[in-house]
């Protein structure tokens, strides 16, 4: 074990203790659940079963897949054993319900087509709805949060021969099939077009340059018997001249369909087999944030004859948004719906036809400028936070009723239920054939049970609220109740992500948030925040100049003076409540921070393998002797107890009782990313521990009730989260209890 020099003689004895500590072998009995908080992030994909009611499917772009329970109106995560190691797979690019067999479900996972993910995609393939999945590798990556996402499916099972896939792939790889029910996969070599369109060539960053690929296959299931391999195939690609393509022989060969609209991208193809047309979406970007043009158009598969059939056509004035999500009524063929795949002002359009899209009629429309009349009402009474806290003028409302909106499905079964996908939620109806007879159908969020928050920060302080979040996308919330959706995200200022929070351990009303936000549309708003009431009210203090992001930000333990570290500038503090900021002396910009838990002038800092201590207030920092640190690391102090801190990152776990003089590594512990207390186990005066770590040679969540001599796992290999590491804490009012904080299934409870 590489130690540091010694000091005092408590950190001594303690390091004999932690030398002698064994590896992990215990499991503890956990149940996992979510803190409610219902979506936060991007549904690009909804997918009914053809031929089982109710079998109902979701993909998100980062936080895995879900099943809809109809029982109880909630959808079951179904990816939550993907662990750190192939974390990439928790971004699902696409997902295939089988219309033959419908206990099987097939999941394109991958993340991102550049070095961002370091594995390839994989095809999982499920016999038990998700249950339970096996996995193949594939030669290529996939992009389940890459520009693009929204379009598709990319996974296609033949409803005729159903051990039959295709897979529209990414990145210039083409037409990918399996014959096999997905066990392997080849490459179609006689398909013609790999796709051409990358939204910026250029990137520098290998994001937007990615060739978007091969988008999505359609089989025409008339052209098949059942056991017989459908003959007739369409796939859409991401190239604006050459995008639809056939096949009437089962894949053996492929012709560019004549007559094809040119000049956008293909991003939904929908087959109406019944009336034997294929209706297109397009938008002149592959989205999901962009699209300012567009076109719907359908084939009459029979004669050849297209006909654009746009609600509002490219070539108006009045069209600045592409199309995407659409989707037929399978109980009633010939009426159709497309939304406006982004339209930020004033909100996104549905469009619906019941005559094959001769005629349209819009969800909203104008009236007299800046009033518009509506065909829906929208009760958002399960997730009141989907205002965003804002306060809109006219012509825009909150809520919106969406944007990013990829994902629409009228259920096959059920002529009245729609649901569709936004940047934040799944929304949907019962009633929808009330917008065909003048009434109007009601919206509410059909998103229980689906988390997808990325958590950057979790505090649960002594008294009040258990739980506060520092969420991306969404800013984040005070839980009153765990098991209830909070009433309004944190505002004054509202931030687009809160980076760090932080409450003062011996006065926890006090809390302080710091955050990013767009300050050239927000001009009048800083990134720090503060709370005298536990969270329940903010208001913002002022900034140092410079800064451009929230970075961290530390309470004194009496809550008299603050500490922030934010992007752009250098590390400051403040006397009070952020009238004004000074800069500390003798520490990195861009250093982590953290409070002593019992001396508010106390403070603590690291950055680059170096910890920084400050006995003034924060006014100057000087840098701790104690070497053999991680480059990076997450470090937390111990509350009641002066100068005890704990830091956790790269190849071990380190402790110090000398406000960081020295540190002692844990030998037993051979990686951790993250750590947390929580209150102590009966008998036991000292906070239990909590680590993301490698212990043993496993991975996984850790607790330990003797101050880190011995831990015992607390998860198993089903619920491993993905890339976990950002947040963890226990609660100190009740034993056992952790938060755990993932980046795309929001908040996770373990107790």
């Amino acid at each position: 074990m590489r130690r540091a020099l010694s000091g005092m003689l408590a950190a001594a004895l303690l390091a004999g203790l932690i030398s002698a500590a064994q590896p992990a072998t215990a499991q503890a009995p956990y149940s996992w659940t979510n803190a409610e908080i219902a979506g936060g992030g991007f549904v690009p994909g909804i997918v009914f079963n053809q031929t089982e009611r109710n079998l109902i499917y979701a993909r998100t772009d980062i936080g895995g897949a879900y099943r809809w329970n109809q029982a109880n109106g909630r959808w079951i995560p179904l990816l939550d054993h993907v662990g750190r190691d192939n974390w990439g797979l928790n971004g699902v690019a696409s997902l295939a319900t089988d219309p033959v067999d419908p206990n099987r479900v097939y999941v394109a996972a991958g993340m991102y087509t550049n070095s961002w993910d370091p594995n390839n995609g994989a095809i999982l393939r499920s016999s038990d709805r998700g249950g339970t999945w096996q996995s193949t590798a594939l030669p290529f990556k996939l992009g389940g949060n890459m520009p693009g996402r929204g379009m598709g499916e990319r996974l296609a099972i033949d409803p005729n021969r159903n051990s039959t896939l295709y897979l529209a792939a990414p990145s210039g790889n083409g037409l990918w099939r399996s014959t096999d029910s997905g066990v392997t996969w080849g490459k179609v070599t006689s398909f013609p077009n790999p796709g051409n369109y990358a939204q910026d060539p250029n990137d520098p960053n290998g994001y937007l340059n990615d060739n978007q690929g091969v988008l999505w296959v359609t089989f025409d299931p008339r052209t098949g018997s059942r056991g017989n391999t459908t003959q007739t195939i369409y796939v859409g690609v991401a190239d604006k001249q050459n995008n639809i393509y056939r096949s009437t022989n089962g894949g053996a060969s492929w012709e560019r369909v004549a007559g094809q609209p040119t000049g956008f991208l293909p991003h939904k193809g929908v087959l109406d087999h019944v009336n034997g047309v294929l209706y297109i979406a397009t938008s002149d970007t592959g989205g999901p944030y962009d699209g300012s043009k567009g076109d719907v158009w359908k084939l009459a598969t029979a004669t050849g004859v297209w006909t654009r059939i746009s609600p509002i056509p490219s070539t108006s004035s009045d069209d600045y948004f592409g199309y995407s999500g659409l989707t037929v009524d399978r109980t009633r063929p010939g009426t159709i719906m497309v939304a406006t795949q982004v339209s930020w002002w004033p909100d996104i359009i549905l469009f619906r036809s019941t005559d094959g899209g001769t005629t349209w009629t819009r969800i909203w429309d104008w009236t007299s400028y800046p009033n518009r009349s509506t065909r829906y009402t929208q009760d958002i009474s399960a997730v009141p936070w989907l205002t965003f806290a804002t306060n809109p003028q006219p012509p825009e409302v909150t809520p919106k009723l969406g944007w990013m909106t990829e994902a629409m499905e009228i259920d096959p079964f059920d002529s009245n239920r729609m649901m569709y996908g936004t940047g934040a939620t799944i929304y949907g109806t019962t009633n929808l054939t009330a917008w065909d007879t003048g009434g109007k159908i009601t919206i509410r969020p059909m998103v229980g049970g689906l988390e997808e928050t990325a958590v950057l920060d979790l505090a649960s302080p002594p008294t009040g609220a258990p739980l506060l979040s520092a969420l991306g996308d969404i800013g984040g919330f005070r839980h009153d109740r765990l098991d209830a959706v909070p009433a309004r995200m944190f505002t004054q200022p509202t931030f687009v992500s809160t980076t760090s929070l932080d409450y003062a351990e011996r006065n926890p009303g006090n809390i302080v948030r710091v955050g990013n936000l767009d300050k050239s549309a927000r001009p009048n708003d800083n990134r720090v925040a503060f709370s005298t009431d536990g969270g329940a009210n903010w208001w913002q203090g002022t900034e140092p100049g410079g800064v451009t992001g929230g970075g961290t930000v530390a309470a004194a333990a009496d809550a008299s003076r603050f500490v922030w570290s934010p992007q752009g500038t250098g590390v400051h503090y403040s006397v009070g409540y952020g009238n004004s900021w000074t800069a500390a002396n003798g520490i990195p910009a861009g250093a982590k921070v953290e409070s002593d838990r019992v001396n508010p002038q106390k403070f603590y800092g690291f950055s680059g393998g170096r910890f920084y201590v400050s006995t003034n207030g924060g006014a100057a920092f000087t840098a701790s002797p104690a070497g053999g640190l991680p480059a990076t690391a997450n470090f937390k102090a111990v509350a009641g107890r002066e100068g005890d801190i704990w830091l956790a990152g790269g190849a071990g776990l380190w402790h110090s009782t000398d406000s960081g003089a020295t540190f002692t590594k844990l030998a037993a512990v051979q990686e951790s990313d993250n750590i947390g207390f929580g209150k102590p186990a009966t008998g036991k005066t000292y906070p239990a521990l909590y680590a993301i770590a490698r212990i043993g040679n496993v991975r996984g969540v850790f607790r330990s009730d003797d101050t880190g001599a011995t831990w015992t796992r607390i998860n198993d290999d089903k619920h491993q989260y993905g890339n976990i590491g950002d947040a963890i804490t226990g609660d100190p009012r009740v034993y056992g209890r952790v938060y755990l904080g993932t980046n795309g299934r929001g908040i996770i409870i373990g107790q």
